[in-house]
């Protein structure tokens, strides 16, 4: 283990940063947390590449993007705690399920964070608190209706606009009903340590816990998921994994969640980026969705049905798959 800090520079109110930062502090890896606002601009640039966060610099001076590359990095330098289940098809589900919160997930929680006026205001004047600060009310209220104006005219990007606020928000309360009751008894998604899965799906439902709207529907509809979010923030290793005879009962309907939506949007994406076209709609549960497609969910989805073709033959995978309705999408 390297004596010098990884640098992250992230934002409190990114999940992808929040995701690398329970990873971080899971690991017990030496880092400092980089808040990115003003005064730490000019060394993010020295290891940025885009203007996204996080970014990690490392104790040799090179800078890494872009959470789950990130993750994937540096998981060889620090193995242990694995956030890998030993069980080769487990061990497939958990990444399915990281790159189904990093996707999906996101696309839930910025709906939400930028559909509604107060959820808006909210996150705005946050977001503009932790770029500036040290500012004055007038530089807060300037940056707050800045990052409003902005903000507010990129929820094409996850599909978000008024014919769709319904279905997200069917979504979202779906997916909660469906996660509560595993976390009842468990305190991770695998079992009594995190797994990759966890890191991406947490993250992106901690982000929705703080803001007004989505805060109050976990809050009131699921206190286990609540509880596993601020548990992500600290994550522990507390015991082994489970087996997937003890996990089925409730982790199955997670698993045939992601093949009812999230496969076949993300399938119909990449479809409609390869002819070319404007938007693209999907038939999903609830009614049809219809948004324009995103190159990196394209590329994402390329990346993911790499990783199946690897884990396809791993013991009572391809049942659990077949069942889920997640094999057509994985193997096309």
């Amino acid at each position: 283990m390297s004596e010098a800090p990884y640098q992250v520079f992230g934002s409190e109110m990114s999940p992808y940063s929040v995701k690398v930062r329970s990873w971080f502090r899971y690991k017990g890896a030496p880092h400092v947390w980089v808040p990115r606002n003003a005064t730490s601009e000019a060394d993010y640039q020295r290891y940025a590449k885009l203007p996204i966060v996080p970014a990690v610099a490392t104790p040799a001076g090179e800078g890494i993007q872009d959470s789950t590359p990130i993750i994937e990095a540096l998981e060889p330098k620090f193995p242990e705690p694995s956030i890998h289940p030993a069980d080769p098809a487990l061990a497939f589900l958990s990444v399915l399920i990281e790159e189904f919160g990093d996707e999906w997930g996101n696309k839930l929680m910025f709906h939400h964070r930028w559909y509604d006026d107060i959820d808006v205001r909210a996150s705005a004047q946050t977001l503009a608190r932790l770029s500036l600060p040290l500012g004055d009310e007038a530089d807060i209220v300037a940056r707050s209706e800045m990052i409003r104006a902005r903000m507010t005219g990129r929820g094409h990007f996850v599909g978000s606009s008024d014919a769709t606020a319904p279905l997200i928000r069917r979504y979202l309360e779906e997916l909660l009903d469906i996660l509560e009751p595993h976390l009842a008894s468990r305190p991770y998604l695998f079992g009594a340590r995190p797994a990759f899965g966890d890191f991406g799906l947490s993250a992106q439902l901690y982000e929705a816990s703080v803001d007004p709207t989505c805060g109050s529907i976990i809050r009131a509809r699921a206190p286990n998921v609540l509880a596993w979010c601020h548990r992500m923030l600290e994550p522990r290793n507390d015991g082994p994994f489970e087996d997937w005879a003890s996990l089925a009962a409730t982790l199955a309907p997670l698993i045939a969640y992601v093949g009812r939506y999230f496969l076949p949007w993300s399938v119909a994406n990449a479809g409609a980026l390869a002819e070319g076209a404007a938007e693209f709609t999907v038939d999903l549960p609830g009614g049809a969705y219809v948004q324009p497609p995103q190159k990196y969910h394209a590329k994402s989805l390329a990346v993911l049905r790499a990783k199946y073709a690897a884990a396809k033959d791993a013991p009572g995978l391809a049942g659990i798959l077949a069942e889920a309705g997640c094999t057509p999408h994985l193997a096309a």
